[in-house]
Formats: C-alpha cells, sequence, structure tokens
C-alpha cells in the first residue's frame, strides 16, 4: 500500500528524516513512535505531500507520488488527521461530515435547491457521526463539542474522502482516560477495513492496536517489528521506551 525509499528532509543543518525506508501491507496497522522531535510528524507530511523530501521517493499503490500535490494523494485514496484538531468549528457536526462528503463526491451544492434536498449526502454524513460514535450529536457546533468529541470529528472528516490509507497524528493528544478510550475503540474498529499509520505517545494504546511498530530517533528508523520484539528490543529500550516502561 505505502513505500518509503531513503526519505530524507532537512531543515538546515538538521536531518528531520534521514533515508527512512517503509513498507506497508494493505490492512496492516502500524505505530510509528520515538521521543519528541524524533521526525515523526516531518514524516507524515511527506507522506501526505504538505513537505516534499529533499530525497528519496515515496510509492502509495506502486505508483510514485514524491512530488504529486496533496489534493491528488486525497483523491487516490490517502487521508490525514493533524495534532491541532483541524475542523469547522462554526458548522455543526452534519454539515462538517457534510462537507467533507460534498468534497470528496465532486458534486457542488445546487444554488436554487435547498441543502437538505441533497439526500444522498447528509445520509452518508450521518453514517460517518455514527461510526465516530457522534451520531447524537448531529446538530450540536464542532466548537461547542468536548476536545475528544473534536477529534473524532476530524477523524470523520478524513474518512468522508473514503481512504485507502489513513494516517492519524496523535490522535489521543490531550484527551483524559475516557475519550482516550473512546478513540481507541474507533480506531480499533477501523483496523483491517483500511490501512493505518498511526503517531501516538501513548503506548498502551500502541500496542493495542499496532500490527508492527516503527521506532523513530532523531529522524533515523532504528527498529520496525512486532509490538513484543519491540518491547524486548534493547536498542529500543536505550533509546525511547527505558527498562521502566517495559517491566
Amino acid at each position: 500500500m505505502l513505500e518509503l525509499r531513503s526519505v530524507c528532509k532537512h531543515f538546515g543543518g538538521v536531518a528531520a528524516t534521514d533515508g527512512v525506508s517503509l513498507a506497508l501491507p494493505a490492512g496492516e496497522a502500524h505505530a510509528l513512535i520515538g521521543p519528541n522531535g524524533a521526525g515523526k510528524t516531518t514524516l507524515l507530511a511527506q507522506i501526505c505531500g504538505s513537505l516534499t523530501p529533499d530525497s528519496g521517493d515515496i510509492f502509495f499503490e506502486g505508483r510514485k507520488i514524491t512530488r504529486d500535490p496533496q489534493h491528488r494523494r486525497v483523491a487516490a485514496g490517502l487521508a490525514r488527521s493533524y495534532q491541532i484538531t483541524s475542523i469547522f468549528r462554526r458548522a455543526n457536526v452534519l454539515d462538517n461530515l457534510a462537507l467533507a462528503v460534498q468534497a470528496r463526491s465532486g458534486t457542488s451544492f445546487r444554488f436554487w435547491r435547498p441543502v437538505s434536498a441533497e439526500k444522498r449526502l447528509f445520509e452518508e454524513a450521518r453514517a460517518l457521526a455514527a461510526e465516530i460514535g457522534l451520531g447524537a450529536r448531529l446538530e450540536v457546533a464542532a466548537a461547542a463539542l468536548s476536545h475528544g468529541e473534536q477529534r473524532a470529528l476530524e477523524v470523520g472528516l478524513a474518512l468522508a474522502t473514503r481512504p485507502k490509507l489513513l494516517l492519524l497524528d496523535e490522535p489521543m493528544a490531550g484527551m483524559g482516560p475516557e475519550d482516550s478510550q473512546r478513540m481507541v475503540e474507533l480506531i480499533a474498529r477501523l483496523r483491517g477495513g483500511l490501512t493505518l499509520l498511526l503517531v501516538e505517545h501513548d503506548m498502551d494504546a500502541v500496542f493495542r492496536l499496532a500490527d508492527r511498530i516503527s521506532v523513530l530517533v532523531n529522524g533515523r528508523l532504528i527498529a520496525t517489528d512486532a509490538p513484543q520484539r519491540i518491547k524486548e528490543n534493547a536498542e529500543v529500550r536505550k533509546a525511547y521506551l527505558g527498562e521502566e516502561a517495559i517491566a
């Protein structure tokens, strides 16, 4: 589904990503972990197209997308959520999702018809709201949602594009235990139905959700393996997780 070949990105003298090579098969839930400043978000930005690598190549379903703009990648089936929640705050939940569905479908609201006439569009938006746990919150303005609900809504906006590969950048950031648990349950429901690349600092969530884990330190991948083998990897223990975290 996704292949990175020696992807490098420098900012001045700092190598944010340094020769990163990685392959994700279709249907895999893959976690990318590492300390703050390791280059995780920079790597996601290169995959989704908001940053262009200085060298190396990115392939999606076997086609090189290294220089493709973001909208072309979204149309091909690659979507992303962000560390900082990005939603239409003044619109309600239903309209947020309807706008995302409309953007994907390529249709536009007919000028001389009421928006409510777009039945199929809103049916899909309601189905998405139910899938992300906001089926009872359709008329609530996005700004009035809890932080956890806003994060779920952003995932819904990404799902509206009908992605094959979904990049999730710290979806549990800033959440309390209850909201984190709901997000873990949502991501667990998505597993298998599409390919997931998850950046997350909540290790309990990572080890519960991931089929494989890659560890990024100072822009370089130091390990990619199954969760249990990552726990046992001495280099990972030293560089990131720490002996106490593994005990």
